[in-house]
């Protein structure tokens, strides 16, 4: 399981070791103080960067926290990059309680940016003597759903090695005005500090520092917080300390924080963008698919639908491959049966669209339909407007044959738009034929119909 699940698990287990024996050993029987050791190695570091933290306390599993972060370890070694008084903070937890250490302080003469010179550093910060503000994603810079996705902790979850579940998106979560003008900026000026803008959160803590783990892949704040959604502050109980981070670039940030409320253990992935790649963010324009919008002539439009004159030919709905899509200026939302039926499709309509299908010829000089729905047979005639790709059938029927119920998904038209076609290779592709939903807008919903073999 992820090191933060055991740590939860860890101070979980003292706390019932504080509990079951206290009656029996009684606070008195701890030590006066815990006891740990702080060694500066000089002969690394002649401005005394280098520390070597050591919990001497006999039988204890010992925390310290030396500002920048916090560590369990009985030896560690840390690094601070910047000239300072570093507070060494040391609290040990045995059978019969918790002892505190007398605090000890390190004193760094000089800096080393040896420690703060690798590349997340400058993606997160800017580099040294330099700062980078965060805004959270909404959505609309090409990189993730929204500002917020979730992760499943039963499978590892490591930085650049993750799996999303599920990505709501903005209008599945609960998202205020507020939370979308958060801010948070880290620097590199002097030492590592956070400076936050918290609408969302009236009184909370603005500044403090922050460490930036590159080995483990974690950030640990001190005296504030990233930001976050306000609405799942509650949710979870570690916001500060080792918080694992899931990817970090010049452009995004994403941290995962573990929820640990009674909805049970998930993570919450916060996604955040820089804000100078926000404000110069510009879409790729779209790649319109070759189909879309054809330019076609009457014959070409003829020869697709019917074959050469004095032919025919018989087209079925794609029922069990990509029956139906919303095509938005050539962009569509599906791409095979299973994104079909997510948006909408059902399997009773499959069944209709097996056995039914249209067929165009031109015989004679005539342009005639049969259609056949499940069986009902009509007939009509049929005509062509290759300056709006639309093909008129009269009488008016149901042109759409999915299921005769007439939903929004199944419109009763007597005129099908040639959306997208592919005069050349319409045996393999098809032709998508759809009914505007927007006026004025390249909007469609649109169906797959195949050549029937």
């Amino acid at each position: 399981m992820n090191k933060i699940i055991k740590l939860f698990s860890l101070f979980i287990g003292i706390g019932m070791l504080l509990t079951s024996c206290q009656k029996s050993i009684g606070l008195q029987s701890l030590p006066s103080t815990a006891t740990f050791k702080v060694t500066q190695l000089t002969n690394i570091d002649p401005g005394g960067n280098t520390v070597v933290l050591e919990n001497t306390t006999p039988n204890s599993v010992g925390v310290f926290d030396y500002g920048l972060g916090t560590t369990t370890k009985v030896v560690d070694t840390i690094h601070f990059a910047f000239t300072g008084k570093y507070p060494i903070k040391f609290t040990a937890y045995l059978q019969g309680g918790s002892v505190q250490g007398i605090t000890d302080t390190v004193v760094v003469t000089s800096d080393n940016l040896n420690y703060v010179n690798d590349p997340l550093w400058t993606a997160l910060c800017g580099g040294v003597g330099q700062s980078k503000e965060w805004i959270f994603d909404n959505g609309n810079y090409g990189l993730t759903a929204g500002a917020m996705s979730y992760a499943d902790p039963s499978i590892d979850q490591e930085f650049e090695n993750y799996t999303i579940n599920w990505d709501p998106g903005m209008s599945s979560l609960t998202v205020s005005d507020a939370d979308m003008q958060d801010t948070m900026t880290f620097d590199l000026i002097g030492g590592p500090h956070l400076t936050v803008y918290k609408p969302n959160e009236p009184g909370a803590s603005t500044s403090g520092t922050y460490f930036l783990d590159v080995n483990t892949h974690t950030l640990t704040t001190t005296n504030v917080s990233i930001i976050r959604l306000a609405a799942y502050i509650n949710n979870a109980t570690n916001w500060t300390n080792s918080i694992k981070i899931l990817e970090l670039n010049d452009n995004q940030l994403r941290i995962a924080i573990m929820r640990t409320n009674s909805e049970g253990a998930w993570w919450y992935v916060f996604n955040y963008v820089s804000k100078d790649y926000a404000l110069n963010y510009k879409p790729a324009a779209p790649k319109l698919d070759d189909g879309f919008n054809p330019t076609l002539t009457q014959d070409q439009i003829l020869s697709m639908l019917a074959g050469d004159a004095g032919q025919a030919r018989r087209w079925k709905l794609d029922g069990g491959g990509n029956p139906v899509d919303w095509i938005d200026g050539g962009i569509g939302w599906t791409t095979d049966a299973s994104s079909s039926y997510n948006w909408g499709w059902d399997d009773a309509w499959t069944a209709a669209a097996s056995s039914s299908w249209i067929q165009f010829d031109r015989i004679n000089g005539d342009l005639h339909y049969i259609i056949n729905q499940q069986g009902t047979i009509s007939k009509g005639t049929y005509s062509v407007d290759a300056k709006t790709n639309e093909v008129t059938l009269s009488p008016a029927t149901l042109s759409l044959i999915v299921s005769g119920e007439g939903s929004w998904m199944d419109p009763t038209t007597n005129v099908l738009k040639i959306v997208k076609a592919w005069s050349n290779d319409y045996n393999t592709k098809g032709i998508w034929f759809g009914t505007s939903y927007t006026a004025n807008k390249d909007e469609w919903l649109a169906f797959h119909y195949i050549v029937a073999q």
